[in-house]
C-alpha cells in the first residue's frame, strides 16, 4: 500500500465517488459493512477498484473472558472474503461479559493470563480468516493493579507468540503516557520493528482530569514528534489519519495525510 491513508466515513462518500483523490489507501470500520447488501457496502466495493482497503474492527473485543463471538467472526470473514483487503486489524481490548457488549474498547490487565487468552483468540481468528491480522494498542483512563507486564512488552509478546502484526496507534501511546505517567518511547522500543505493519494518528482532547482519545481534531504536535520517532524505529509503514467525531471537510484529512507523507519523506532521506 502507498504510504498514507485516511479513514473512510459516510460524510465523505460523495467526495471519493466524484473523483480520485491523492491518498494512498482507505480504512473502514468493519462492522459498518457487515450487511449482505446496502449502500455502504456498494460504496466500499466501488472504491475498492481505486484504492487499497484496510478493514479495522472495533467490536470483536478479543480479550473478553466471554466465549468467542462466533456470529461476529462469521460476518467479518464474509466481509474479508468479499473485499479482499490489504490489512485486517482488531484491538487489544475486552468488551463482552454476561451477555452484554459494552460500546467501548476497554483495557486489559497486562498479566500472563490475559496474554495467554489474547494469544489464543488472535491465533484462532487468524486461522478462521486464513490470514495474518494486526492488533492495535488502545488508549485508557485507568490501570489495573494486577498488571505486571509493561504495555510495549505485552504487545511485543502477543505478536511473537501468535504471529500477528502490530497496528501501532501513536496517539494512544501519547494519551496513555499523559494519563498514567508511562513512557511512549519505551513502549515503542519494546516492539520488534518487523512486527509493526500499520500506524494510526489521530487527535485528542486535553480535559481537566485526563486526556481523552476523541479522534475529533488534528494530530497534536507532541504526537507528530512521537510519529517521527516511530518512523525512525519502524520505517515508513502504512500510516492512517483517523477522524471519527466532529468530522471536517475531506480536505482537512488530506492536509494531515500530506504532513505525514512529508515526515515519511524526511525519514527516508535520513
Amino acid at each position: 500500500m502507498r504510504s498514507v491513508g485516511v479513514g473512510l466515513r459516510a460524510a465523505h462518500y460523495e467526495d471519493f465517488l466524484a473523483r480520485k483523490r491523492d491518498v494512498g489507501w482507505l480504512e473502514v470500520h468493519s462492522e459498518n459493512y457487515f450487511g449482505a447488501g446496502g449502500y455502504d457496502l456498494h460504496v466500499l466495493h466501488r472504491l475498492r477498484a481505486d484504492y487499497p482497503i484496510s478493514v479495522h474492527g472495533v467490536g470483536l473485543a478479543l480479550g473478553s473472558a466471554a466465549a468467542e463471538a462466533r456470529a461476529h467472526v462469521a460476518k467479518l470473514k464474509r466481509l474479508v472474503d468479499s473485499v479482499e483487503p490489504e490489512l485486517v486489524s482488531e484491538h487489544l481490548c475486552w468488551g463482552r461479559v454476561r451477555g452484554r457488549h459494552f460500546n467501548d474498547l476497554l483495557p486489559l490487565p497486562y498479566t500472563e493470563e490475559a496474554l495467554a487468552l489474547m494469544v489464543a483468540r488472535v491465533s484462532q481468528l487468524q486461522e478462521t480468516l486464513g490470514r495474518r491480522i494486526l492488533i492495535e494498542n488502545v488508549s485508557s483512563y485507568l490501570e489495573f493493579r494486577a498488571s505486571a507486564i509493561p504495555e510495549g512488552e505485552f504487545i511485543a509478546e502477543l505478536a511473537r507468540r501468535s504471529g500477528c502484526g502490530v497496528l501501532l496507534d501513536v496517539n494512544n501511546l501519547y494519551v496513555n503516557q499523559l494519563n498514567h505517567g508511562g513512557d511512549a518511547l519505551a513502549a515503542m522500543s519494546a516492539i520488534a520493528p518487523e512486527s509493526v505493519a500499520e500506524i494510526h494518528l489521530a487527535g485528542h482532547l486535553v480535559a481537566p482530569h485526563c486526556v481523552v482519545d476523541t479522534h475529533g481534531d488534528r494530530v497534536a504536535e507532541p504526537v507528530w514528534a512521537l510519529y517521527q520517532a516511530a518512523l525512525e524505529r519502524f520505517g515508513t509503514v502504512p500510516t492512517l489519519i483517523e477522524w471519527d467525531t466532529d468530522i471536517p471537510p475531506l480536505e482537512v484529512l488530506l492536509e494531515e495525510a500530506q504532513r505525514a507523507r512529508a515526515l515519511q519523506a524526511e525519514a527516508c532521506c535520513v
